[in-house]
């Protein structure tokens, strides 16, 4: 399979937002423009990964199509037990919970979600049978002394002694580079594309299997076609346009026109 014909992904992560209200309305609006206009699936993968108070709303509701539930974190404990605040994966997948996002950079930096912890969550989200959209990306400092891919690959192999062979069928990678979220910077399309190409041509020294590329960082209606466009990019990590379900299903509608 080519990466031309690997059915890009489309995911919102709304991060702590918003309040009940606003889930419910976001929730009808989305209904409303998927009913108007539908995506096919068979063009666009669709998730949410609203905070955990959400999850159940947003996975009880019936769309016209999928629009995948999807976590903001799992705990690196597995099971149950004494573990207060945690959710873990077999607990997710009780909740009919299949995906899952590990390694995004807010929990790298502030949460001190570290390789050695980012580790133990891929292992059980992935025992469990959770599939992971696995984020990496660099910093301004990085990019401008010339580490940016470098940095980006080593986010990569430091987590393939952990992914068995027939578990990267249970991986997407989501490229965000740290200085384009939530700051209205955005990688231009090219670079984009240039990082995308680096990190598919490093999986395929880990994997014979195909890794579906999102591109993160301030994805917006805007920009969206000339993202979806690029050969190795197969779909978007939507931040705070994902809030507004029109500029969300006009991204999704960019990605699976093109």
């Amino acid at each position: 399979m080519s990466a031309k014909k690997i059915t890009p992904w489309v995911v919102g992560n709304w991060k702590m937002n918003p309040q009940q209200q606003k889930v419910t309305e976001w929730i009808s609006q989305f209904d409303t423009a998927l009913n108007n206009s539908p995506i096919d699936e068979q063009k666009c993968h669709l998730g949410i990964a609203p905070t955990a108070l959400a999850l159940s709303e947003l996975k009880a509701h019936k769309f016209n199509r999928n629009v995948h539930a999807v976590a903001q974190d799992v705990s690196r404990f597995s099971g149950t037990g004494a573990f207060t605040g945690e959710m873990s994966a077999e607990l997710l997948k009780d909740y009919q919970i299949d995906y899952v996002l590990i390694g995004h950079s807010e929990r790298r930096e502030l949460l001190n979600d570290n390789i050695d912890v980012l580790k133990a969550k891929l292992k059980s989200a992935l025992s469990a049978g959770i599939t992971v959209i696995y984020c990496v990306g660099e910093t301004l400092q990085q990019r401008e002394d010339g580490q940016a891919e470098q940095i980006v690959l080593q986010q990569i192999c430091d987590i393939a002694s952990t992914v068995g062979e027939t578990q990267w069928a249970q991986i997407l990678v989501a490229y965000e580079p740290i200085w384009a979220i939530g700051t209205g910077k955005t990688a231009s399309p090219e670079d984009a594309q240039a990082m995308h190409e680096k990190i598919r041509a490093g999986l395929k020294q880990l994997t014979s299997q195909d890794i579906p590329l999102l591109y993160g960082g301030s994805v917006k209606p805007e920009n969206a076609v000339d993202l979806a466009t690029c050969p190795d990019i197969n779909g978007a990590l939507v931040g705070g346009a994902s809030l507004q379900a029109d500029s969300f299903y006009k991204i999704a509608a960019a990605f699976a026109e093109n």
